[in-house]
């Protein structure tokens, strides 16, 4: 998307939450369509970092699968709710839509600020992190190889989409299409080319906390709010809508609980949770230096691409919101000559290398990672999830082609455990917790401040 043509979009968005026409989506996916999106989706580096976190948290095999089964469950019902707010409310503004239209402007700029300073900037230095870990396996730099990694990770991606540089959607699907391929590896060679693993007691868990596993979990399962945007655009009855979701998240589901599996059959529990790159510790052991250096690749490109995919969208969440906020003003600007946000790119490396500093610090890149983004990502997901309640009942003339079913049960199961996501990992995370929160209430403090400065002219404009 160019310049000119997202800097006309805004003030057009901008209207539609002042109760004009909105633009509806227009059915053109099939079920197959919307269930090869929603995999390609969610499906990421995760599923290749997280697996050893988890089971240091969870200490033997059965809870282990306990919580990727709970995970599935989870995203099912959330994936519900935001099928049904996309629906009635088809926009681009996804989240920041809902939770505009639901509970007014100020939380509206609390989640613009987390957009800015904490969601995607963590994630970006969590993919940073994993390529780190990996490409240490192919070219170790040192004692803080993976942060030396991340760094370079970080600078580079943001300087090729400063300079305006495309990325092209088709090399996102090859890469997509190479990480489920990767996936049926890693399964093959766990569950059907290694001998199972001796068994051996497991080292002490790091501690007993089945939310902090969860977490983790979760982080694997992320990008089906992302992907519930499509059902607005899915042909059909709303019956396939829900076939094509339940469909694509038990695909989800039964894969990650087979290369779970697979890691715990060829490498046995215990030496599953000392891993940093469990994938390619397997593959290794499978065939060779020659199979972990096929994985590593695998997943360090998809990483790569997932975090260059993550800076392009997320400078341009930044760059709509300093269109609507004072603060953020100077983020509202296009470089007319390389077609992108590049204030709002500068700001979103910059940050994302002093969480890149953050992790190296605490040595631990990305469990820290997710420990700043996940208390954030999870309190606005329960108000997300709530926003669903407060417009049924402040908005009950609006069409909505989809409703959840088994209302209330459902949105209230989601909403309890964003509730219970959101209180583990602030309770039982570290440093990285704290420094999030601490994050958002520097972004309460602005928009005390906000109200004492004027819109800028584009928010002028579009509000009359």
């Amino acid at each position: 998307m160019d310049g000119p043509q997202f800097r006309a979009e805004v003030p057009v968005q901008r209207e539609s939450w002042k109760g004009s026409a909105e633009v509806t989506p227009t059915p053109a996916l099939s079920t197959f369509d919307a269930i090869a999106l929603i995999v390609g989706i969610v499906i990421g580096a995760g599923i290749f970092v997280t697996p050893s976190l988890v089971a240091s948290h969870t200490g033997d095999t059965q809870s282990l699968l306990f919580a990727w089964a709970i995970g599935g469950a989870v995203a099912l019902a959330g994936a519900l709710c935001y099928a049904e707010l996309a629906t009635a409310y088809p926009h681009s503004g996804g989240d920041y839509h809902y939770l505009s239209r639901g509970f007014g402007r100020s939380l509206a700029f609390l989640f613009g600020w987390a957009r800015i300073t904490v969601i995607p900037t963590g994630s970006i230095a969590l993919l940073a992190f994993a390529f780190g870990d990996y490409a240490s396996q192919a070219v170790d730099l040192g004692p803080h190889s993976s942060a030396l990694w991340a760094a370079t990770v970080v600078i580079g991606l943001t300087a090729l989409n400063m300079a305006g540089v495309r990325h092209g959607t088709r090399t996102q699907n090859l890469f997509t299409l190479l990480e489920v391929l990767g996936l049926f590896v890693v399964i093959g060679a766990g569950l059907f080319l290694v001998a199972p693993a001796v068994a051996a007691p497991a080292p002490p868990r790091q501690a007993s906390v089945f939310g902090l596993a969860m977490v983790f979990v979760m982080l694997a399962f992320g990008g089906w709010n992302e992907a519930s945007y499509i059902s607005a655009e899915v042909r059909g009855a709303r019956t396939n809508v829900v076939f094509a979701l339940v469909a694509s998240i038990a695909i989800i589901t039964v894969l990650y609980l087979l290369v779970n599996l697979a890691y715990v059959r060829g490498l046995g529990f215990g030496q599953m949770t000392q891993s940093s790159a469990v994938a390619a510790d397997l593959l290794r052991l499978a065939v060779g230096e020659a199979g972990a250096w096929l994985i590593t690749a695998v997943v360090a490109v998809s990483a790569l691409t997932s975090a260059n995919a993550t800076i392009l969208l997320g400078a341009r969440t930044s760059y709509a919101v300093g269109l609507d906020f004072a603060p953020f003003a100077g983020l509202g600007r296009w470089h007319p000559r390389t077609n992108s946000p590049t204030a709002a790119l500068a700001l979103q490396g910059a940050i994302a290398l002093a969480l890149v500093g953050v992790g190296a610090m605490t040595r631990k890149g990305v469990a820290t990672m997710i420990e700043f983004t996940a208390p954030v990502f999870w309190f606005f997901f329960l108000l997300a999830g709530a926003s669903l309640f407060v417009l049924r009942w402040r908005e009950p003339h609006v069409h909505r082609p989809f409703r959840v079913p088994f209302y209330p049960l459902t949105p209230l199961l989601f909403c309890a455990t964003s509730a219970w996501l959101f209180y583990s990992s602030v309770r039982y995370a570290g440093i990285g917790s704290l420094l999030g929160v601490a994050v958002l209430g520097v972004g309460a403090l602005l928009l005390v401040l906000s109200r004492f400065s004027p819109e800028p002219q584009a928010v002028r404009r579009a509000s009359r």
